[in-house]
C-alpha cells in the first residue's frame, strides 16, 4: 500500500520544477508510505512519477517507480491478490522481482489497457508508456484505492490524495456543487470533490492522457444486475460461500503478519473467522466507548474472537481522544466525512499499526447484501402501497406484507426515523422516497446560504445513479442497494483508506472481490430479501462461522460514536470554540453563528452538527492554510528555474 503521484505536460513541453513538484507530492503523502520514496522523470522533462512505499509484498525488490526496461514505468498503490497466478500465466522467467508491481507491468505489455480486466484486488496506478507517449491510469472496481486529478495551465497532475494536488491549483476554493452534494448526502456524486478543479477518477475506470493534449476516461467494469432465476436459494448460498472463502484466501497473501478488525457484527466476523482457519498469528482488534451499551459491541467481538481462537486487543476511545485528534482526522480524510465513525476508525487503525502493517475488514457487506434498516423501511411502505393497489403478488420483485411482518421488529430502534420518513410524501415514486431516506439536508435551516450555492440539483444527480440502466426498475431492493454501492460505499472506502493510511496501515476488504459482488447482483430480490430479512443470503451462507448471539443479532450498530453525548458534555467547549473563531464566522456558504445558536436551542443537534463541525475543520485544514501550499508551489517553480540555470 502506497502513495502515488504523476505529472504530465499535455503539450509535450518541459514542466518547470518537475523534480521539486514530485517531491512536494511525496512530502504530502509521506504517511502513506513510511518505508521508502522514489521519483522518476522522463529525459525530456515533460512527464514524471512519484511514489511513497509501504512494503508488504517483496520487501526487498518492490521499490518504485518501477521501470520495466521496455519503455513502461509505473507508480502503483494497492495489491493484486492474484499476482501469483498472473505471474505463472505471463511466464515466471520474464520477471526480475517477486512483486505484484512487476505483474502489472508485464500484464500491460501482454494485454495493453485490457490488463485491468485480469486483476483481482485493490489498486490505483499511473503507468507511463514511452512507446505511445501516453500516461495510462486505472482505479480498481470499487474504488478501494483513491486517485485524484486536476489540469492546471496545460499540465495534468494525479495523486492518491487531493491534498497532494493543492500546491498546483491556482487557488484553494470550495466547489459549490460539491458542497451541495455534501450537505445532501455527506459525500459527493459524479467525481466531484469539495475542492474546485479537483476531480476523482471513478471506480472501475481508466484514464489516458498524452502529450498531444488528449485526456480520456472510459469504464472497464460494471456490475450488472442480471437476475438469475435458474438457480435455487441453496445454490446461491453454496456458491457465495465458495467465492467468499476464495476471496479471503487471496487477501491473506502477504510477506508481513496480518490483523483483522472484529467489530461484533457479521461482516468483519465472517472475514476474521475464515482468515483464522489458515492464517497463523492473526490478531484481532475492536474499538469501544465507555458511554454505555449503546456504544460498546466488545462483548460480541469477544465471542467472535474466542470462537475462532483469535487474540483480541480492545481499544477504548474517549472524548479526550476526540478533542486531540479530530483535526488530524479531517486533514487526513481530505474532506468532511459522512459521520463521526471516521474518527473511531482512525483511532482503532492507530492501535492496529502498533502491531501490524496489514489488517482485514468486512467493509462492503451492507451495500452488497442489503444490511441497512432503511431498505426495510422503504420496502415496508411499498408493501402497504402494493396491498392497497392490488399489485402485491405481481412479478418477482415484491415482498408481501404478510412475509415482512416478522422482520419489522428490527425497526424498533428506528421509530423516530420512521415517523420523520412518513411525515410527508407517503407513497410517492420510489426514487423520491429513497432520496428522502438518504437526504441529510432536510432538517437544515438558515445555517446554509443556499442561494450562493447555485442551481445544481442533488436530486437530479441522485436520479442518474438510481435509475441506472444496469438495474431493473421494478427491483426496488436492487435500486436502493445499487445506489449505495455506487455512492455511499466509495465514500466509506475513502474513510477506510485515509483512516488506515494516516498511520501507514494497509486495510484489505475481502468481501469486495468482484466475483463475490457479481454473484450477489445476480440473486433475485425475492431470494436476497425474502421476508424482508436483511442480508439473508449472506447470513444463511456463512452465518455458521459465527456464534449464534452474533449471527442472530437484530441490534445493528455500525461502530456508533457518542458524538451527541460529547457535544453536550466534554467536547462542548471545543466545538463552540471551533465554530466561533474569526474565520469560522466569515465563511462564504455557512453561517456558523446560526449553527451555534441551534446547538444551544437543540441539545441533541447531533448528525447535522457533526456535518458542520467537520466542514469547518476541513476549511481550517486547507482553506486557512492556503499559504502553505502556495509556498510549496513556489518552491517547485524556483527549483525549476534553478535547475534550468
Amino acid at each position: 500500500m502506497c502513495g502515488i503521484g504523476a505529472i504530465l505536460s499535455l503539450d509535450g513541453t518541459q514542466v518547470p520544477g518537475l523534480d521539486a513538484a514530485l517531491g512536494a507530492m511525496n512530502a504530502l503523502q509521506a504517511h502513506r508510505g513510511p518505508d521508502g520514496a522514489g521519483r522518476w522523470i522522463h529525459p525530456a522533462g515533460h512527464a514524471g512519477l512519484a511514489h511513497r512505499r509501504l512494503s508488504v509484498i517483496d520487501l526487498e525488490g518492490g521499490a518504485q517507480p518501477m521501470d520495466a526496461g521496455t519503455g513502461a514505468v509505473i507508480s502503483y498503490n494497492g495489491e493484486i491478490y492474484n499476482y501469483r497466478e498472473l505471474r505463472s500465466e505471463l511466464g515466471a522467467d520474464n520477471f526480475r522481482t517477486a512483486s505484484d508491481t512487476e505483474v502489472i507491468l508485464r500484464a500491460y505489455e501482454r494485454w495493453g489497457s485490457d490488463c485491468v480486466k485480469h486483476f483481482r484486488g485493490m489498486f490505483a496506478f499511473a503507468l507511463w508508456d514511452d512507446r505511445l507517449g501516453q500516461l495510462f491510469c486505472a482505479r480498481d472496481h470499487f474504488g478501494v484505492k483513491p486517485l485524484y486529478y486536476t489540469v492546471q495551465d496545460g499540465v495534468l497532475y494525479l495523486a492518491s490524495e487531493a491534498k497532494a494536488l493543492l500546491p498546483f491549483v491556482t487557488a484553494i476554493e470550495t466547489d459549490p456543487a460539491g458542497l451541495r452534494d455534501y450537505l445532501a448526502f455527506q459525500f459527493c456524486l459524479g467525481g466531484k470533490t469539495l475542492f474546485r478543479g479537483i476531480r476523482e477518477l471513478a471506480p472501475g475506470h481508466v484514464l489516458t492522457a498524452d502529450r498531444n493534449g488528449h485526456v480520456q476516461q472510459s469504464r472497464y467494469w460494471e456490475v450488472f444486475f442480471e437476475l438469475d432465476f435458474g438457480h435455487t436459494e441453496h445454490w446461491f448460498q453454496e456458491e457465495l460461500r465458495g467465492r467468499t472463502e476464495e476471496a479471503v484466501a487471496l487477501n491473506l497473501r502477504s510477506d508481513v503478519p496480518l490483523g483483522a478488525y472484529i467489530s461484533g457484527g457479521m461482516d468483519s466476523g465472517v472475514v476474521a473467522a475464515l482468515a483464522a482457519r489458515s492464517q497463523d498469528g492473526l490478531l484481532g482488534y475492536c474499538g469501544r466507548f465507555a458511554e454505555g451499551r449503546d456504544y460498546d459491541e466488545s462483548a460480541y467481538a469477544r465471542q467472535v474472537a474466542a470462537a475462532s481462537g483469535i487474540p483480541l486487543a480492545e481499544c477504548t476511545i474517549t472524548a479526550d481522544d476526540f478533542i486531540r485528534n479530530i483535526g488530524a482526522v479531517i486533514y487526513h480524510l481530505d474532506t468532511p466525512t459522512a459521520g463521526p465513525g471516521a474518527f473511531s476508525q482512525y483511532m482503532i487503525s492507530r492501535r492496529v499499526r502498533e502491531d501490524r502493517k496489514v489488517v482485514l475488514g468486512g467493509q462492503g457487506g451492507d451495500e452488497i447484501f442489503g444490511g441497512y434498516a432503511r431498505y426495510l423501511m422503504a420496502y415496508f411502505e411499498q408493501c402497504i402501497k402494493a396491498a392497497i393497489d392490488g399489485t402485491m403478488y405481481d412479478g418477482n420483485f415484491i415482498v408481501t406484507y404478510e412475509s415482512i411482518i416478522p422482520s419489522l421488529a428490527s425497526l424498533r430502534q428506528y421509530k423516530p426515523l420512521l415517523q420523520d420518513f412518513w411525515r410527508d410524501g407517503l407513497f410517492e415514486d420510489m426514487d423520491r422516497r429513497y432520496f428522502r431516506l438518504v437526504h441529510r439536508a432536510r432538517d437544515l435551516e438558515d445555517e446554509v446560504a443556499w442561494d450562493s450555492l447555485g442551481s445544481y440539483s442533488p436530486f437530479d444527480a441522485f436520479c442518474e445513479v438510481f435509475h441506472a440502466e444496469n438495474v431493473r426498475r421494478e427491483a426496488y431492493f436492487d435500486l436502493m442497494t445499487h445506489f449505495d454501492f455506487k455512492t455511499l460505499l466509495p465514500a466509506l472506502l475513502q474513510v477506510e483508506d485515509r483512516a488506515s493510511m494516516a498511520h501507514g496501515l494497509e486495510s484489505r476488504v475481502p468481501l469486495l472481490d468482484h466475483r463475490v459482488v457479481e454473484l450477489a447482483a445476480s440473486v433475485p430480490p425475492d431470494i436476497k430479501f425474502h421476508g424482508g430479512e436483511l442480508k439473508r443470503v449472506f447470513r444463511l451462507a456463512l452465518g455458521d462461522l459465527l456464534p449464534a448471539p452474533v449471527r442472530d443479532r437484530t441490534d445493528k450498530m455500525g461502530f456508533p460514536t457518542p458524538f451527541t453525548e460529547w457535544s453536550r458534555g466534554p467536547a462542548r467547549d471545543f466545538i463552540r470554540d471551533t465554530l466561533s473563531s474569526g474565520p469560522a464566522r466569515t465563511r462564504p456558504y455557512i453561517h456558523n453563528d446560526r449553527v451555534l445558536r441551534r446547538l444551544d436551542r437543540e441539545p441533541r443537534f447531533g448528525r447535522a452538527l457533526w456535518g458542520f463541525l467537520s466542514l469547518e475543520l476541513w476549511q481550517q485544514a486547507f482553506h486557512d492554510r492556503e499559504r502553505k501550499y502556495r509556498d510549496m508551489r513556489q518552491a517547485s517553480c524556483d527549483g525549476g528555474r534553478a535547475s534550468s540555470a
